[in-house]
């Protein structure tokens, strides 16, 4: 009998890369950043699937309101930014809108963990300049660790 074992979307350098940036990211902001990754998105718009899984991950319990999930579905080639009323109001569609190209840069040359990293990257200088660090309130509430779907 064959056991078959999945191949993981990263490898480890990749998936430190892509957590670092998290926690570079989130240690200017008390805004959270989550990536959540899967190969196949159960919607025909990703968008739905980010709100789901953005509900899923309680991000929308920051006490500012600004978490934003990074959500890729690799083998369908899809991908959505979902971020909270709180930090949605400060940047604006545009802001989505150039981050999308950023990582669809990345994405095109097959560099899924780079583009991943450059999007967390400029979300959490946007993040900074709107939510910025507090050492006497803020805490990290949710994990940096990249969660893996299906």
């Amino acid at each position: 009998m064959a056991i078959l074992t999945r191949k993981p979307l990263f490898n480890d350098a990749q998936q430190q890369q892509i957590v670092a940036a998290i926690q570079a990211a989130e240690q200017r902001t008390s805004g959270e950043i989550r990536v959540y990754v899967e190969n196949r998105c159960r919607y025909v718009n990703p968008i739905y699937r980010a709100a789901e899984i953005f509900a899923g991950l309680n991000m929308e319990k920051t006490a500012a309101r600004n978490g934003v999930l990074v959500y890729v579905a690799l083998k369908d080639r899809q991908m959505a930014l979902f971020g909270d009323e709180g930090i949605n109001r400060k940047v604006g569609a545009a802001f989505w809108n150039e981050q999308v190209r950023n990582i669809l840069s990345h994405f095109n040359r097959a560099d899924y963990a780079g583009g991943i990293a450059r999007v967390v990257t400029e979300i959490g200088a946007a993040l900074h300049e709107h939510f910025p660090y507090d050492k006497g309130t803020d805490k990290n509430e949710l994990p940096d660790d990249i969660v893996f779907g299906r």
